[in-house]
C-alpha cells in the first residue's frame, strides 16, 4: 500500500514523535524515589494535570468518531453527554477528591483496602488492571489502522511502532514525562483539528455561506432533547445522569485519572484540575462535532465510498482531500497518534503504580529499597506497553463487532468500582465479604443488560430492549451498591488482625488518614 504521506508531512510527523521521547529523556534520571516516579513528586502544576486529563480522555476513538455524531444525525445532541460528564466532576470533587488526600496515597484502591480489607483492594486492583489493558489494547489497535492507511505499513508494524514510542518515554521519564506530553500531545490535536475546520470550510462548494444553509436546515444546531429513553444515548437525562455517572466512575475511582490528581500539589489545586477540565472537554468535543457539521456539508457534493461508516469520514476526508505534502497531513496524523499515546502511556503508568502498590508492595513483610522499587515499576510498564501492543496485534483478527463488544465489557469496571466507593463512604459496618458480594451483582446485572436483555425480545423489537451505553454504569453502579449495602446489614461484620490492618469496632468511622501505608515508608 502506497503512503499518503509526503516528505514535508513525514518531517512534521518525526517532529512531533520525537518531541515525547525528548521529554522522557529530559526527565529521565530525576525520579530516585517510588513516589517522584509515579506521582511526580507530588509538586505538579494543576494547569499541566488539566491539560494531562484532557488528553488522556481524548483517545484516537474521541477524534475520529465525536466527529462522526457532528456528521451523521446526533449532532450538538452529544453535547448531553458533556454536561453530565461536568456534574459528575463536582461530584468527585465534593465527595471522592478528599479521601484521596486524607493519607499518603499511590493508588486509589488503597482506599478500598482500608475500609473492607486487602481481597477487596486486590479484586478491584485486578479489575482495573483486566479492564484497562483490554481497552487500551483495542484502542491501540483503532490507531493502527489509521496508521496503515495513511503511511502503508502493516497493521501489526503500526501497533508496534505507536507502542513502543510510548512504553519508551513513560519508561524513562515515569510521571513527569507522562504529564508533560499529555499537555504536549493536547496542543498537537487541538492544532491538527482547528487546522482541520479551516482546510474544510476551503474546500465547501458553497464556502461559508453554503454551510450556514446546511446546517440551519439539518437541525444539527439542537442541544436538548427532553424525551426519557433507555435506548437513546442523547437525549438530556442519559446525558446528564448517565454522563454525570460515567464521569463520577473514570474521573473518581479509575487510578488513571486518580494517580494525576496525587500528583499535584495539593487537594484544591487537584480540584481546579478536574473541574477546568470538564469546560476544556466540553469546548473540545464542541470543536469535534462542528468538524462533523462541516464534513455532512462537504460530502453533499463529494460521494463517499459505500459502507463508510460516520466515524470514518474524517480519517477519509484527511487521507484524500487534505492538500498533499505541505505538513497538514502530518499534522493530522501526529494528532491522532497524541491522542492515543496520552491515553496510553496514563494506562502504562497507571497499571504500574496499581501493581506495585496494591499487589506487590501490600505483600511483603519488608519494604525494599527506593530503588528496588522503580526498577520493578519499570519492569511493569513495558511488560503492560507489550502486552497492549499483543492486544492490538490481535484484535486485527477479529470482526469490528467483537472489539466494540470487547471496548464495552471494558467500561464495566466503572460502575463496580464506583459502587464500591459509595459503599465505602455510606457504611461504617465493614464487610469484605459485603463488597465483593455486591461487586459480583454489579457485575451480573451489566451482562444481562448488555448481552441478555437483547437476547430476550418479548415479542418487541430489538430496539426496544436495548440500554443504551450511558445508563450502563447508572444500573452497574447501583447493583453494586444496593446489593452491597442489603449484604452489609445481613452479614457480620470482618474481624480483621493483620500489621496493616488491627482489628477495629465494625461501627468505625471511615478514615483512611488513620491506617498506615506501607507503600509510602519515612526515609
Amino acid at each position: 500500500m502506497q503512503s499518503a504521506l509526503g516528505t514535508v508531512d513525514i518531517i512534521v510527523l518525526l517532529l512531533a514523535v520525537g518531541s515525547s521521547i525528548f521529554i522522557g529523556l529530559k526527565v529521565a534520571g530525576k525520579e530516585q524515589s517510588l513516589e517522584n516516579y509515579l506521582l511526580g513528586g507530588r509538586d505538579l502544576p494543576w494547569w499541566a494535570i488539566l491539560g494531562s486529563i484532557v488528553a488522556t480522555e481524548t483517545s484516537t476513538a474521541t477524534v475520529l468518531s465525536v466527529p462522526g455524531h457532528g456528521f451523521g444525525n446526533t449532532g450538538f445532541l452529544f453535547l448531553q453527554l458533556a454536561l453530565g460528564f461536568i456534574l459528575g466532576r463536582i461530584i468527585v470533587v465534593i465527595f471522592l477528591l478528599p479521601q484521596f488526600f486524607d493519607g499518603k496515597l499511590i493508588s486509589a484502591y488503597e482506599i478500598l483496602g482500608i475500609r473492607f480489607g486487602a481481597t477487596t483492594k486486590r479484586i478491584a486492583s485486578v479489575l482495573f488492571l483486566v479492564t484497562r489493558n483490554l481497552g487500551d489494547g483495542l484502542r491501540l489497535f483503532l490507531a493502527a489502522m489509521v496508521l496503515e492507511k495513511l503511511v502503508g505499513w502493516p497493521l501489526a508494524w503500526s501497533a508496534i511502532a505507536i507502542g513502543s514510542v510510548t512504553i519508551l518515554y513513560t519508561f524513562l521519564g515515569g510521571m513527569r514525562s507522562v504529564v508533560w506530553n499529555d499537555c504536549i500531545q493536547f496542543l498537537i490535536y487541538m492544532a491538527g483539528s482547528i487546522t482541520a475546520v479551516f482546510v474544510i470550510i476551503d474546500q465547501l462548494p458553497g464556502g461559508w455561506a453554503g454551510f450556514l444553509e446546511y446546517a440551519n436546515t439539518s437541525g444539527k444546531w439542537k442541544l436538548i432533547d427532553p424525551r426519557f429513553s433507555l435506548s437513546d444515548p442523547f437525549t438530556l437525562w442519559a446525558g446528564l445522569l448517565g454522563g454525570a455517572v460515567l464521569s463520577m466512575g473514570s474521573h473518581g475511582t479509575d487510578q488513571m485519572m486518580v494517580q494525576r490528581y496525587l500528583s499535584a500539589r495539593s487537594q484544591s489545586d487537584a480540584a481546579k484540575a478536574i473541574l477546568w477540565s470538564g469546560v476544556i472537554v466540553f469546548m473540545q468535543f464542541s470543536l469535534f462535532l462542528f468538524i462533523g457539521m462541516l464534513l455532512g456539508c462537504f460530502y453533499q457534493s463529494n460521494l463517499l465510498p459505500e459502507g463508510t461508516k460516520p466515524d470514518q469520514v474524517f480519517a477519509h476526508f484527511i487521507i484524500h482531500s487534505f492538500p498533499a505534502n505541505t505538513g497538514l497531513v502530518g499534522l493530522m496524523l501526529a494528532a491522532i497518534l497524541a491522542a492515543v499515546m496520552s491515553t496510553l502511556s496514563s494506562s502504562l503508568s497507571a497499571s504500574a503504580s496499581s501493581v506495585v502498590s496494591d499487589l506487590w508492595l501490600s505483600n511483603l513483610t519488608e519494604t525494599p529499597s527506593q530503588h528496588s522499587q522503580v526498577t520493578v515499576t519499570r519492569i511493569a510498564t513495558v511488560f503492560f506497553g507489550i502486552l497492549q501492543i499483543g492486544i492490538g496485534i490481535w484484535a486485527g483478527t477479529f470482526a469490528r463487532s467483537v472489539v466494540d463488544n470487547a471496548l464495552t465489557i471494558a467500561g464495566f469496571s466503572t460502575g463496580i468500582l464506583l459502587g464500591w466507593f459509595f459503599l465505602a463512604l455510606l457504611t461504617q459496618k465493614r464487610s469484605q465479604r459485603a463488597a465483593i458480594l455486591g461487586g459480583t451483582v454489579g457485575l451480573a446485572v451489566l451482562l444481562l443488560l448488555q448481552f441478555g436483555l437483547p437476547l430476550l425480545q418479548f415479542g418487541l423489537p430489538r430496539s426496544k430492549v436495548t440500554i443504551a451505553f450511558p445508563w450502563l454504569p447508572v444500573f452497574g453502579s447501583l447493583a453494586t451498591l444496593l446489593s452491597g449495602l442489603l449484604f452489609n446489614a445481613l452479614l457480620p461484620c470482618d474481624s480483621r488482625t493483620s500489621a496493616s490492618l488491627p482489628a477495629e469496632p465494625c461501627a468505625e468511622q471511615f478514615a483512611p488518614s488513620t491506617a498506615p501505608t506501607s507503600q509510602s515508608p519515612e526515609p
